[in-house]
């Protein structure tokens, strides 16, 4: 993603999904000559899959609080895309993203390792998810990541594909999330999503501001993200915000 966001902290370039996701070096250092792709391919589908499909169900679970996730759907990702492995009663709707819901130019798009624990609400469900449904099926099908960008594109261009809706957001405090090699599972945030707007509408990105935000372009929507002191299990984030 090619937003911009302040660096009170060292923070992620918010995307899709995850989530989600891709972390900054730092847009006000010093240019450095490009290192080569750590992950240039698309990895063998075993690798982004989870064999022990409970172990899924939990990881996605871990998100929220158990007062929000217990009640959730969850859905697990399998060789056809997500489906439905527990039923829900609270609206929320519970999943693990892969790295394809980075964006295109994101060295960690590819990166089989990474899981992103994210739990939205009904509002995010119909208006969020649909995007990430929709590049996985694309990614499951052998599509390219430039393919799979036109594929959106086209699809936002003949609305079949939403905008954000009112309230949509989501929880990522899972402990165990792995967002790319550096970060590790950096810190529990909850995140917005928002048709493409201003940052300066929340006072995001300024020094001293909670609030961090970053457009997706491609998706066409704003998304801010607010770091929160606690994971979904209660315990304190002790990492450094720096």
């Amino acid at each position: 993603m090619k937003g911009k966001i302040a660096r009170t902290m060292s923070s992620p370039i918010v995307t899709f999904p995850i989530l989600i996701l891709a972390f900054a070096s730092g847009a006000a250092r010093p240019q450095q000559p490009a290192a080569p792709a750590p992950y240039p391919n698309m990895a063998p589908l075993e690798q982004y899959l989870m064999p022990d499909r409970s172990a899924e169900i939990a990881l996605a679970r871990s998100a929220a609080p158990r007062a929000i996730s217990d009640d959730a759907e969850v859905m697990v990702l399998t060789r056809q895309g997500y489906e439905t492995a527990a039923k829900g009663t609270n609206g929320f709707l519970c999943i693990v993203e892969r790295g394809w819901t980075a964006p295109e130019d994101d060295p960690n798009f590819w990166n089989p390792k990474l899981r992103g624990p994210i739990c939205f609400n009904a509002a995010a469900v119909r208006s969020y998810l649909p995007h990430t449904f929709m590049k996985t099926q694309l990614i499951l099908a052998g599509k390219s990541k430039a393919e799979m960008f036109r594929a959106i594109e086209s699809a936002l261009d003949k609305k079949e594909l939403p905008s954000p809706e009112r309230d949509a957001m989501c929880y990522m405090l899972s402990k165990q999330q792995y967002l790319d090699d550096k970060a590790g599972h950096w810190h529990p945030h909850v995140m917005f999503f928002v048709p493409l707007a201003a940052a300066a509408a929340w006072g995001a990105n300024l020094d001293g501001s909670p609030v961090m935000a970053a457009d997706a372009p491609q998706d066409r929507m704003s998304i801010f993200m607010i770091p929160v002191p606690r994971w979904s299990d209660g315990t304190l984030d002790e990492s450094p915000m720096n």
